[in-house]
């Protein structure tokens, strides 16, 4: 070899390394802003898998990782939103449609990827600087299922105006009024004062909305004095006593946002990755809260369920 090609080969070495000390740089300046609504267990649990999900990425040490709870109300949505701008997130992850739109309004440069979002193209969110997982889920079924426990006539539907996803669940849940036999009555709740609207209902459905969730156990009080049957389609709630949950699992939420915040730390474009639809869905029955409020699940919805809590 040849004193010339030795320096030539030396020198692209060198070269080679730098640039990958370059990228290795790059993606440990990486900062992950994320939002995770107050004391709401489903979003606990996806932040735990899309932590453990950027580990499997490679990522573990390579990106920071702030994180903002706000309260579940506009404001503080917007304040968490605008603090994660303010300190130069390269990302933003964001779980339930309020803290995403919320973002969305205060940045249209930084990246979003959601997740734990009811439906993303009917509030909007798709086609922006931001991508990630929906948690949409057969409302019809799961009132065909609740039907089957209680034979409800009258459904209480928890929801809240401050959060679009939520008066998406109600529409859905009111068109399906003539084929299931019931009528439905809305309790808009924003705060935990609000549940001591409910009343003269015989089942309750609570949709995906933060406070709802966040002040999921007074609700449940009010529905254990009546002696009424609860259903939701967010998780987190089970372990307290909704007794029939059908949800996107949050374990899948959670990967799937690290796999979409992986690709665009990696170069590629928020607008190229399509938005993810569950592949895994909950259904999960508190068969102990039913026995002590004198409801009777089929046996059949308890074969089919992919947890049951006795």
């Amino acid at each position: 070899m040849t004193g010339m090609s030795l320096i030539k080969k030396t020198a692209v070495y060198i070269i080679a390394l730098l640039l990958l000390a370059g990228a290795s740089a790059s993606a440990a300046e990486k900062t992950v802003g994320v939002i995770m609504t107050g004391n709401i267990p489903y979003y606990r649990e996806i932040q735990k898998a899309f932590t453990e999900g950027l580990t499997a990425e490679g990522l573990s040490g390579k990106a920071e990782i702030i994180q903002q709870s706000p309260n579940p109300e506009p404001m503080s949505w917007t304040n968490a939103a605008r603090k994660l701008v303010a300190v130069g997130a390269d990302i933003i992850v964001s779980y339930g449609a309020p803290a995403t739109l919320a973002v969305l309004h205060e940045t249209s440069d930084i990246p979003v990827v959601f997740a734990g979002v009811y439906d993303p193209q009917s509030i909007g969110v798709v086609g922006k600087n931001a991508t990630g997982v929906s948690s949409k889920v057969p409302i019809a079924s799961l009132l065909r299922n609740f039907k089957s426990i209680t034979g409800f006539t009258t459904l209480g539907i928890v929801y809240s105006e401050a959060e679009k996803d939520t008066l998406i669940q109600v529409n859905e849940a009111r068109q399906q009024e003539g084929a299931l036999g019931f009528r439905s009555v809305k309790f808009n709740v924003r705060r935990a004062e609000d549940t001591s609207k409910i009343a003269h209902v015989d089942a309750l459905f609570l949709t995906t909305g933060c406070a709802a969730m966040h002040c999921v156990n007074n609700t449940l009080g009010i529905a254990r004095k009546a002696r009424i049957a609860t259903a939701t389609t967010i998780g987190g709630g089970e372990n307290s006593g909704i007794i029939l949950t059908l949800a996107a699992n949050p374990q899948e939420q959670g990967r799937e946002a690290a796999k979409i915040v992986a690709k665009i730390i990696r170069g590629a474009r928020p607008g190229a990755i399509p938005v993810q639809m569950p592949k895994r869905i909950d259904m999960i029955i508190n068969l102990r809260e039913a026995n002590e409020i004198g409801v009777k699940i089929p046996f059949d919805l308890l074969t089919a369920a992919t947890r049951v809590i006795k």
